[in-house]
């Protein structure tokens, strides 16, 4: 998606030096009204990289724990970064996501420093079939929302409810005229996975995540995140969605999506 001008559309655009404003294409799949989580996590990756790039050494993103505090209005936000647990070759930041005044992302991040371990680099999980191989899923059909709008997706097709592979992409950039990283692209398209494999009607049961959680044993590069999801619904109104993550090299981690589980009023 371009401007008139061809330049590349955003999920957001900057109206500070750390404050941001949600276009349409952020827009959640479950209220109009709302951000979709998935833009907002790599807006958050976006800051974490900018506040490292202001220091020196040599540390990769290693872990992020997202927590969502209270529902995500479509309005302007501000990101704060700080440094939690300071050193050399660990350390540990904290952001923090403010809609209107109130907390409503707070995320942690571990770094690590930069090892050669080239040479014992290995896994047992197998790559996925190549993006170019699997048929495109108007996952629209299923979702509304600017953000679903605004990505390309190619699905496995699912042999039964809370399980398929898939591949996303995004037509437009995190932010609208500013280069982000390849991670924070990355980030930005993972908490996809919560609607790729669903177990129920989306339109009969709300199951939102309350967090996601992301490990990685590799720095990942885009354009296409890989997911190999699962989706589990509990007996007492919790679920879980899994997600083996992987760029088109290989796996790179692991994501975790802990949902609250109820059935829309009136369905």
């Amino acid at each position: 998606m371009t401007t008139g001008t061809g330049a590349r559309e955003g999920y957001y655009e900057r109206t500070g030096p750390n404050r941001y404003k949600p276009t349409a294409h952020a827009g959640g799949a479950w209220h109009a009204d709302e951000q979709h989580f998935s833009p907002l996590a790599g807006l958050v990756a976006h800051e974490v990289e900018r506040h490292l790039a202001e220091r020196p050494g040599n540390l990769a993103l290693s872990r992020i724990s997202y927590d969502i505090l209270g529902r995500l209005a479509l309005d302007e936000c501000e990101i704060t970064v700080e440094t939690v647990r300071p050193g050399r070759t660990i350390e540990l930041l904290e952001a923090v996501v403010v809609i209107g005044g109130r907390p409503v992302v707070r995320a942690r991040a571990w770094l690590m420093s930069v090892q050669d371990t080239s040479t014992v680099a290995d896994s047992p999980v197998e790559p996925l079939p190549a993006p170019e191989e699997l048929v495109p899923w108007a996952m629209d059909e299923a979702w509304g929302g600017g953000y679903i709008a605004s990505i390309d997706l190619r699905r496995v097709p699912p042999t039964r409810k809370g399980r398929t592979t898939a591949w996303v992409s995004a037509r437009v950039d995190l932010v609208a005229g500013e280069p982000s990283g390849p991670l924070a692209s990355y980030l930005a398209l993972v908490d996809t996975a919560n609607g790729i494999a669903v177990q129920q009607d989306p339109a009969a049961w709300m199951f939102p995540n309350l967090d996601l959680t992301i490990h990685l044993h590799r720095q990942p590069r885009g354009p296409w995140t890989g997911l190999d999801t699962t989706v589990t619904f509990g007996p007492t109104g919790q679920g879980l969605t899994s997600s083996v993550l992987h760029d088109t090299d290989g796996p790179v981690g692991r994501a975790e999506q802990i949902l609250t589980v109820r059935p829309l009023q009136g369905s």
